[in-house]
């Protein structure tokens, strides 16, 4: 016993217990807005003023600029609230201006997106999507390598003030255990450490 436990505790077996309390199974059921982030794209209809529609990145630093539009930020707000500031611009030129905004491509600000660390296949970030789940997540970085402990790793909740949860990659990858599946939230940061052998 005494050897299976010493096993156990150096390869990060999740059985005997973790320094973490487990991830909840879901989130708290709010609304979800889309905030714009920088490298997001964004589609601006002028409704009857075709010649004001175009289609605009947003840049580093979290603005866009188009023509008769000053420089205006756009980082950290909802598509409708880009085109209300579009319209409010756009009414110095046009008479009642109707801008909608689209995104069309989806990255979303750094506040919110998905960090994967550590023994992931392929180690990125990820744009969040509402209703994501851990093996949503997984299966975006291809899975565990064959050196990652995955039953010891971990999500850091910045939503929650760096609360840490444990989860059973392991488990749920190799496995097929879906109840290691849980919900994802803006921001959080899977911490996927490596075996010690």
């Amino acid at each position: 016993m005494l050897l299976l436990l010493t096993v156990c505790t150096l390869a990060g077996c999740s059985s005997f217990g973790s320094t973490y309390p487990p991830a909840p199974a879901s989130t708290s059921a709010q609304d979800y807005s889309y905030i714009i982030g920088a490298g997001d794209n964004l589609n601006i209809q002028v409704w009857r003023n075709p010649e004001l529609s175009m289609s605009v990145p947003v840049r580093p630093d979290g603005k866009i600029a188009a023509p008769l539009v000053d420089e205006i930020v756009v980082q950290g707000k909802t598509s409708v609230q880009v085109a209300r500031d579009v319209e409010q611009q756009l009414s110095k030129y046009v008479r009642d201006p109707v801008v909608t905004v689209i995104v069309t491509n989806f990255v979303g600000p750094y506040s919110e997106q998905i960090r994967v660390v550590g023994e992931a296949a392929k180690p990125q970030f990820l744009a969040f999507k509402q209703k994501m789940s851990l093996l949503d997540v997984m299966i975006a970085v291809g899975g565990l390598t064959d050196f990652a402990a995955g039953n010891s790793a971990t999500i850091l909740r910045t939503a929650e003030g760096n609360q840490q949860y444990s989860v059973r990659l392991k488990d749920l990858i190799k496995r097929g255990d879906v109840s290691a599946n849980v919900e994802m939230r803006p921001g959080d940061i899977l911490i996927i450490p490596q075996s010690l052998f």
